[in-house]
């Protein structure tokens, strides 16, 4: 494990180097490495979410001072859902090079190895904040997470794909997007939806998951993206 690089690379050098490895660690590699003497990161992760939401809510509160309670808990839950802090995990700290998951959880893509890699950046929140303290840790989170603030301003990605559509479309189009199922298909236990979402009679997007409001989204998503 090469733990300065990663130290390196998040500006974060521990006391407790313990804590860093643990914060890496998935429940998955205690199963195939049961002589390994660290714990998993659940416990560092259930703290790291909530001191992720302390100083992003303290950071909201702060600077957004016109803002009021609906605007701030969308702006927040835009910062930290799954989906924005595995990316963070991935692309900005690096992390998937540096867990400690099993060989089967290792191949995993898609949402599976999302959830893993928000919570291991949650989990290394958490250490940082045990092994350093709260202005280090609000920092790491200062510079990781909230500087994506402006963009999910500037790009209204707090508000969800539907509803971000339907306000452009009838803003712009006096029309309502409608979602029509296009097909369905696959077993029981793993249905694959198709939709599509139509102003009037044009479709302007199709999207696929694995329930409707799954499709209805990734349809949404589709539409914006050729609007833009």
């Amino acid at each position: 494990m090469d733990i300065v690089s990663l130290e390196n690379k998040i500006g974060v050098y521990f006391k407790n180097e313990n804590l860093l490895k643990e914060a890496l660690t998935h429940r998955s590699y205690l199963n195939e490495n049961p002589s390994w003497k660290l714990p998993q990161n659940e416990r560092l992760e259930f703290l790291g979410d909530a001191v992720l939401e302390l100083i992003t809510t303290e950071y909201l509160w702060k600077t957004r001072p016109r803002f009021e309670e609906g605007l701030l808990t969308l702006l927040r839950a835009a910062l930290v859902n799954t989906k924005m802090l595995s990316k963070i995990a991935e692309e900005e700290v690096g992390l998937r090079d540096h867990l400690l998951v099993s060989r089967g959880e290792a191949q995993m893509a898609g949402r599976a190895m999302e959830t893993i890699l928000a919570d291991a950046f949650e989990a290394l929140t958490g250490a940082v904040y045990v092994d350093q303290g709260f202005e280090a840790a609000d920092k790491f989170v200062l510079r990781f997470v909230l500087s994506h603030l402006e963009e999910i301003e500037k790009k209204q990605l707090y508000k969800d794909p539907k509803s971000l559509l339907q306000e452009i479309s009838q803003a712009e189009l006096k029309l309502t997007p409608v979602y029509k199922l296009l097909s369905e298909s696959g077993p029981d236990h793993a249905r694959v939806f198709s939709v599509g979402v139509y102003f009037g009679d044009e479709l302007k997007g199709e999207g696929t998951g694995a329930s409707k409001q799954e499709a209805e989204i990734a349809a949404a998503k589709e539409a914006l993206q050729k609007m833009k």
